[in-house]
């Protein structure tokens, strides 16, 4: 790639501020050099050195402590069988709205460079309002998935999702079920915790900051598609509901399954890349 010395100062910035629009590097370029030249020029002359304008991957936060709970969790379930993996159900909780978000935030990067540390924003998973859902995945089956508009407390965590969804898996499968949550509230909880105990419920114990590593955030992507292809979309709460319940449960099977498989792929990423962000 063409060294820094030798650009322009508007394409410099290109390569050290990745968010700057082709408006301001163009901006620039007139402000330093007296020349001006339109968006569809910088399109062109910065595809010329293998800078193009892609969505940024947006990942959670990762301090140095998130990234040693992450590689030691990976290191020990790297080598684990797919019969191993077929005993664990993978839940999660995700936000779905009536809002569409649009508005979308371009980078500068070459290919192949997706992944780098430097074209990934980082940021918090949940903010505003909206449905929550929640819903489990296991090799061959899944849970129902429960819908509710409001906050999910300790109480309903209990008494809905553990008692009339996780239950019921822990008694058809017996002992060797296990059952992964996240570190988010209110699955800490001292009533949680006490409930997994009393159904004997095996609990895996899972890093904070992955949901990368979590199969379901990939399921919740595909429910997304479903609900937003939907004619006419959903306009009402109600009609929210229903159509997330109805594309549930019809995603196909064999594609939930092989993101559970995809599990082994997943570890070997994150001890990869030190606990980092991987490509999932």
């Amino acid at each position: 790639m063409v060294g820094d010395d030798s650009l322009p100062p508007g394409f410099v910035t290109a390569k050290r501020n990745r968010r700057s629009t082709a408006s301001d590097l163009s901006c620039q370029l007139s402000s330093a050099t007296g020349t001006i030249i339109s968006r569809q020029t910088v399109y062109r002359r910065l595809g010329q050195i293998a800078l193009y304008a892609r969505t940024p991957v947006r990942c959670v936060p990762l301090t140095a402590t998130p990234c040693r709970l992450r590689l030691a969790c990976s290191r020990e379930h790297a080598l684990w069988a797919p019969q191993q993996w077929a005993c664990v159900m993978f839940s999660d909780e995700s936000r779905f709205s009536l809002q569409s978000y649009s508005r979308q935030t371009f980078i500068w990067r070459a290919p192949g460079t997706r992944y780098h540390q430097e074209n990934i924003i980082e940021r918090h998973r949940y903010g505003g309002a909206g449905g929550l859902v929640w819903g489990g995945i296991i090799l061959g089956s899944t849970t129902d998935l429960n819908v509710q508009f409001g906050t999910m407390t300790s109480q309903i965590y209990r008494d809905v999702i553990l008692e009339q969804h996780v239950r019921l898996f822990r008694g058809s499968m017996g002992a060797q079920f296990v059952f992964m949550d996240d570190n988010a509230l209110p699955h800490p909880a001292n009533v949680v915790s006490e409930c997994l105990q009393s159904e004997d419920i095996t609990r895996m114990d899972w890093p904070a900051f992955s949901p990368d590593l979590n199969p379901v955030e990939h399921v919740w992507d595909m429910l997304g598609r479903r609900v937003a292809d939907r004619r006419p979309l959903p306009t009402c709460l109600p009609e929210l509901r229903r159509a997330l319940l109805f594309e549930w449960c019809n995603i196909p099977q064999d594609q939930i399954d092989n993101l559970i498989l995809s599990m082994p792929r997943r570890c070997t990423d994150c001890i990869a890349s030190s606990g980092r962000h991987t490509m999932y």
